[in-house]
């Protein structure tokens, strides 16, 4: 079979976790292994920048990607289809399934829970946020059941997306990698001894309302009422009503940003600094695809305290101290375990390095264009029936 031409549609990966996928599974030498001659890819600029130059990489700027959402839903049901043909590509790989592009075959990846994990919606209230999340999931129910495959990162979002949407004829279950930065970067803390200074927790992640910061917030201070000597730092910017929530909550609990600090997006390159210089991490998501987030701690080597809901014990599994991340007091209880017990405290963190080792970006992308190519040889059997 001649090589092929992929075309890659990232019009919506606009997260971190979206963007540290394209950017992965893009790491590869040379496409040619797989039977792939090109990979074109449709995004904004500003994601197109990060992409690494190859020969191979076609980048294509879409205008209509830089305005509303209206216009980019418009130009990827209308207008993709037809540059995907004219720059003779084969078969689409859509990076999130929230697409409106008809082109065959076409293989989509989930990168969204949160119209498929129990309760999360309700957590957005009645509001603009609520009313997108729910029209993106009628729009991938129907990229779902007209894609030739699909791609989950995990298990538990591939039996959710299928309970819902139905079952999927040809489907895989491709975890994300992690940047070997976060497994080869020494551990900067030693744990404080004789009070001499605060522990330090860190938690990475946008701030939305199923992230629960705010739940996070109670317990430390919770646990600095009952005499634990311990701070929060809560990194990675967020959505508005989330953020107007948290510093409401903080402005009654921590006026003065005494324990607590709140920190914008950070670039991916200084994460890992940041949870090599943290004591504990800790990850109160009720809903997540994956959990990069969490797999970069657990790359790092650092005590976790971490949710158990959604996919995340399907990535930790027993390398952490779970908690149910709606009740502060669950929260403040995981973490004092992981405070009190020197030696669960280093089992666990062994435990987790060890977990992460399996995960890389290489084996991503390898098994991502492999069964991209699969899909494409499938369709062209069927086609000749």
């Amino acid at each position: 079979m001649r090589p092929i031409k992929v075309a890659v549609d990232a019009s919506r990966v606009r997260s971190g976790g979206g963007v540290a996928h394209l950017i992965g599974i893009l790491s590869i030498e040379d496409p040619k292994e797989f039977g792939i001659e090109q990979i074109h890819v449709w995004a904004y600029q500003k994601l197109l920048d990060l992409l690494p130059d190859r020969a191979w990489l076609i980048k294509h700027h879409a205008a209509a990607l830089e305005k509303s959402l209206l216009h980019q839903s418009w130009w990827q049901g209308r207008r993709l289809s037809h540059e995907i043909k004219h720059a003779g590509c084969n078969i689409l790989f859509s990076a999130d399934a929230s697409t409106f592009c008809r082109f065959k075959p076409m293989v989509v990846l989930n990168q969204n829970m949160l119209a498929y994990d129990q309760g999360v919606l309700a957590l957005f209230g009645w509001g603009k946020d609520r009313f997108q999340q729910t029209l993106m999931y009628f729009v991938q129910r129907q990229a779902f059941r007209f894609a030739t495959a699909a791609i989950f990162l995990t298990q538990h979002a591939a039996t959710q997306v299928q309970r819902r949407v139905g079952l999927l004829q040809h489907a895989a279950c491709i975890p994300h990698g992690v940047a070997v930065v976060f497994k080869d970067i020494p551990l900067r803390s030693n744990w404080p001894t004789a009070n001499d200074r605060p522990i330090r927790c860190l938690y990475v992640s946008p701030v939305f309302e199923y992230k629960h910061q705010t739940q996070v917030v109670l317990a430390i201070k919770a646990l600095r009422d009952q005499g634990l000597n311990i701070e929060l730092s809560l990194v990675g910017g967020g959505g508005k009503r989330a953020l107007k929530i948290l510093h409401q909550l903080l402005n009654q609990v921590d006026s003065d940003r005494q324990f607590v600090k709140v920190s914008a997006f950070v670039p991916n390159e200084m994460v890992a600094a940041l949870i090599a210089e943290a004591d504990l991490f800790v990850f109160a998501s009720s809903c997540e695809t994956f959990g990069i987030a969490l797999l970069e701690a657990m790359a790092v080597g650092i005590p976790i305290a971490c949710s158990s809901r959604s996919s995340l014990p399907e990535t930790l599994k027993d390398a952490g101290e779970y908690f149910d991340p709606y009740d502060s007091q669950s929260i403040g209880l995981a973490i004092r375990q992981l405070t009190d017990d020197p030696s669960r405290r280093t089992q666990l963190a062994k435990r987790a390095k060890e977990l992460a080792a399996s995960y890389s970006w290489s084996r991503c992308a390898r098994e991502t264009w492999q069964f991209v190519m699969q899909t494409y040889r499938d369709s062209l059997e069927k086609g000749m029936r």
